[in-house]
């Protein structure tokens, strides 16, 4: 017979020496904290009482030291045992300095400061007379173009119109007039561009013009004073001056394949600024803003970085400009193309590469037998899908250079050397 158990249910791995528990928790009555909840009350309420009568005794000696009569010594003492050496001073015998607040009924104001000026350098000019120098020369640019308008910054360089802009401002423009600061408008005529330094030439007919100063890049030192004056945003807020300092010198930046040496400036340049001048403390143009990283190149939440073209450079690309229309040394193929689309791609079995839609006659393409609706796969072994790839693979050379272009035609391929040329213009 087996033995009887008190227990009603099967209980494995039960610890007989565990008496508080059970398997669903502890059997033990919970612990009492009563005395340590009045101990802590106890503690609570002498600490309040403390605290109170502290507070007392400073309110009535607050109210001794507001009442007390002149020359009436309080009842302070000192830590010091000896307090000897310390003496009271009479009340007649304090003073106010010079440094300290005056009498509480005295409001003493500064003389009004009317026009002050700013001397950033020996011999420069203040904002003011700096502004007033060169306004006159900054112009308002607007553009009409396949894709609705665009509008920019340019300067006034000659009394018979010359005026200097940002390649980018009057690109693909079909029209452009020149707002001028006295209010004249006129219909302006492109002379030159150039893309790689990123400068137009534009000529209007018109009197009485304010051709502004060129100043000598090359003197330029980090830390001096500048300012830019342009549209930001448009003509809305044309004439607009922001003031910096020269940031860096001979910054190389790559932009669209081509590397710009350029002036770098914390001024606050923003759209619309394009084309406009970069103005040093006596009133002289010493760059023509171009971009700023954060806008042009996309890069979110960056300021205080904008850059200017030198105007050592503008000169030279200038008189080039004025004088032979072009800019000598700028290679070309004498070919223009655009990018081949995913659709065309698949749908036609198209190859990727660049569709070319014209030939310049005469042009080393031309020579080789290069045709419209051709491809331009590749020069060099570089792949080329777009007119920018095609220029910046192109930057690498001179004229004169013989490339290999991979040509695609009817299904087939074919290799074809080319002799860069020489741009002649637009």
């Amino acid at each position: 017979m087996s033995k009887e158990t008190n227990q009603p249910w099967d209980a494995p791995d039960y610890d007989p020496w565990n008496q508080g528990t059970y398997r669903t928790g502890s059997t033990r009555p919970p612990k009492s904290h009563g005395g340590l909840i009045a101990l802590l009350l106890v503690l609570v309420i002498l600490l309040s009482g403390i605290t109170t009568i502290l507070g007392v005794v400073n309110i009535r000696l607050f109210r001794q030291v507001n009442t007390a009569e002149p020359g009436e010594t309080l009842p302070i003492s000192f830590s010091n045992d000896n307090p000897a050496h310390l003496s009271t001073i009479p009340p007649e015998e304090i003073s106010i300095s010079a440094t300290e607040s005056p009498a509480a009924d005295t409001v003493i104001l500064a003389p009004p400061v009317v026009g002050a000026e700013n001397l950033p350098q020996e011999g420069g000019l203040s904002l003011q007379k700096i502004y007033d120098t060169v306004i006159n020369s900054v112009v308002s640019i607007s553009c009409t173009n396949a894709a609705g308008g665009s509008t920019g910054t340019g300067v006034v360089l000659t009394y018979d119109g010359y005026i200097v802009t940002n390649c980018h401002v009057v690109e693909n423009a079909r029209y452009i007039q020149v707002l001028l600061t006295d209010g004249r408008t006129a219909d302006a005529t492109l002379v030159g561009m150039d893309e790689i330094s990123d400068l137009a030439v534009l000529q209007i007919n018109a009197e009485n013009l304010s051709p502004a100063q060129l100043g000598d890049s090359a003197s330029l030192r980090v830390g001096d004073t500048v300012v830019a004056i342009g549209d930001p945003l448009g003509i809305k807020l044309r004439g607009t001056m922001t003031d910096g300092i020269i940031s860096a010198i001979s910054r190389d930046i790559d932009v669209d394949g081509r590397t710009m040496n350029l002036i770098q400036t914390n001024a606050a340049l923003n759209s619309g600024n394009s084309g406009g001048p970069l103005i040093n403390c006596y009133g002289q143009v010493i760059g023509i803003n171009t971009m700023k990283i954060g806008d042009s190149m996309s890069v979110a939440g960056v300021e205080g970085l904008g850059f200017a073209i030198p105007s050592a450079t503008v000169s030279d690309i200038v008189n080039q400009l004025i004088n032979q229309g072009y800019v000598s040394g700028r290679p070309t193929l004498g070919i223009t193309g655009e990018s081949i689309s995913n659709l065309y791609h698949f749908y036609y079995r198209l190859p990727k590469g660049l569709y070319i839609t014209a030939v310049e006659s005469g042009s080393s393409a031309d020579i080789a037998g290069i045709e419209e609706g051709d491809i331009l796969l590749s020069l060099e072994g570089v792949t080329i899908t777009t007119n920018d790839s095609l220029k910046a693979q192109l930057y690498n050379y001179a004229p004169g250079d013989q490339i290999t272009a991979i040509i695609y035609r009817s299904g087939n391929q074919y290799a074809v050397t080319l002799t860069v040329g020489e741009a002649k213009g637009s």
